[in-house]
């Protein structure tokens, strides 16, 4: 399995400081598993005799595996910020597939598990459940990762072109920041709109619309809590919004505060860059 380090994470909201009461990583797959995962995670806390933690993202299209201190879950896509409150201690382990990577597994389109949980079980069967029990009897994160990844190298499916499409295109849209609506996407695809729609439902869980959104608060929320000057108009025109009001609006109905309160509460709390102090999303968030 690779251990090149992976970029920093984008999507986490923060409004409170690090905290060693976490231990946190992430490890690459292997190249033959890597069309299909971004990469393994894994978080444990401590918090006994502390006050619970609140934390929050802004989640990317992506489907997780995850298997927790009490629970295991497979988790579509949630369109809406996730927020979770840590208490006393526990863990969790994931995977986190590639946009579109999870369709063949799933057998059904993507969206039809969008801010839904599904249990192992019902995905792999007693497979699943097979492997809930191997990554609960090991505590390294390693042999875990190895254990996940074997299970999914065993189940590679066949190639196919609409999903290495679909996952090119959501990579687009978040290394192109001149891609600001649908139609800077029919452009650069040649592809109508509805077409476009039909792929994202199918593969990546969420509209087009919804991914270019995401990718450009993803944006904003990093600048505003890098402590750049970006509050103003000028954020809200570069992000494709037609006035500042809109976004502000959006701004607030997704991360719940107004981007001035976000990044006063960031300067106030500043949180190392590439902390992950997050367990994946829970039925009502991600």
């Amino acid at each position: 399995m690779q251990t090149t380090a992976p970029t920093p994470p984008r999507g986490i909201l923060r409004t409170g400081p690090a905290d060693n009461a976490f231990q946190l990583g992430r490890r690459m797959p292997s190249a033959d598993v890597a069309e299909f995962v971004e990469h393994f995670w894994t978080v444990r806390w401590d918090l006994r005799g502390r006050e619970p933690q609140l934390q929050e993202t802004l989640p990317h299209p992506s489907v997780h595996l995850t298997i927790e201190t009490d629970r295991s879950r497979i988790m579509g896509v949630v369109r809406r910020r996730f927020s979770v409150t840590l208490a006393d201690e526990g863990f969790a382990f994931g995977i986190k597939f590639r946009p579109g990577a999870f369709q063949p597994f799933l057998g059904a389109a993507v969206s039809t598990i969008a801010d839904r949980e599904l249990s192992l079980e019902a995905v792999f069967g007693a497979e699943g459940t097979a492997l809930d029990a191997a990554i609960r009897s090991v505590e390294d994160t390693d042999e875990r990762a190895d254990r996940a990844e074997s299970f999914l190298r065993a189940r590679l499916p066949a190639p196919d072109e609409n999903r290495l499409l679909a996952r090119q295109l959501v990579d687009r849209i978040l290394e192109d920041r001149a891609i600001l609506r649908v139609e800077d996407l029919v452009r650069h695809t040649g592809m109508s709109a509805r077409t476009l729609q039909r792929l994202f439902s199918r593969y990546v869980g969420a509209t087009p619309k919804w991914v270019i959104q995401r990718y450009r608060l993803h944006e904003a929320a990093e600048r505003l809590a890098s402590g750049q000057d970006a509050a103003g108009p000028s954020l809200a025109y570069e992000l494709g919004y037609c006035d500042q009001a809109h976004f502000i609006n959006d701004f607030r109905a997704i991360v719940g505060v107004s981007p001035a309160e976000y990044a006063r509460r960031s300067a106030a709390a500043r949180c190392p860059r590439g902390v992950v102090p997050i367990t994946p999303p829970a039925t009502d968030a991600r």
